[in-house]
């Protein structure tokens, strides 16, 4: 397996970056950064600041030769750190996971969530779990399938195309008024039953 490369984050040269996710707008949804405990701290100061004191509302991720903008809306960021190496060349390496905490937490007000797969993994399998703690309506397990297709088709299950690094990431946004009526013709039709082997 070949390791990950790091991309280097232009207003902040000292940090670099292994994994990023964004949406169709750039915004961003998940980050994870590498650097020494003052680039990191440095970084996450001008994404509170405004403009005029030297602040970030967006920054660059400079990749083969390009620059990547992401912008941040810091209100909907959560972060975590871990200090991962001592005693490098370098100093002491820290990891930063910058992420919208719709990654964490669903929200079930407006029933939209965010999550991040291991690249490879299986996301109509993984993601089915989330749409039964998402969804205010009641979904029985053996439902997955057919309830994944008419969500697939519908759009509400929708992969993210600003993936950098080996992870994908799904937006989950249901829409009751389309999905209660698609779920009675489903039941009407006889493809979602109580019956577990009726729907094998």
């Amino acid at each position: 397996m070949l390791p990950t490369p790091l991309h280097q984050v232009e207003e902040c040269p000292d940090l670099y970056v292994d994994a990023c996710v964004c949406d169709e707008q750039r915004n961003l949804v998940f980050l994870s950064a590498w650097g020494r405990d003052t680039a990191l701290q440095e970084f996450l100061a001008r994404l509170t600041l405004g403009s005029a004191e030297g602040g970030l509302d967006q920054f660059h991720i400079v990749m083969d030769g390009r620059s990547l903008p992401v912008f941040s809306n810091v209100d909907q960021l959560e972060k975590r750190t871990t200090r991962q190496f001592r005693g490098t060349l370098f100093g002491s390496l820290l990891h930063l996971w910058l992420f919208d905490r719709r990654c964490a937490q669903p929200d079930r007000a407006n029933h939209f969530a965010y999550a991040l797969l291991e690249e490879g993994s299986d996301p109509l399998l993984h993601l089915w779990p989330l749409v039964t703690e998402t969804c205010p309506l009641p979904l029985l397990q053996h439902w997955r399938e057919p309830v994944m297709e008419l969500l697939t088709e519908h759009g509400m299950v929708q992969s993210l195309p600003g993936a950098l690094g080996p992870i994908t990431a799904w937006r989950l946004s249901l829409q009751l008024d389309v999905l209660e009526p698609a779920l009675g013709d489903l039941i009407r039709q006889g493809q979602l039953t109580t019956d577990a082997q009726a729907c094998a």
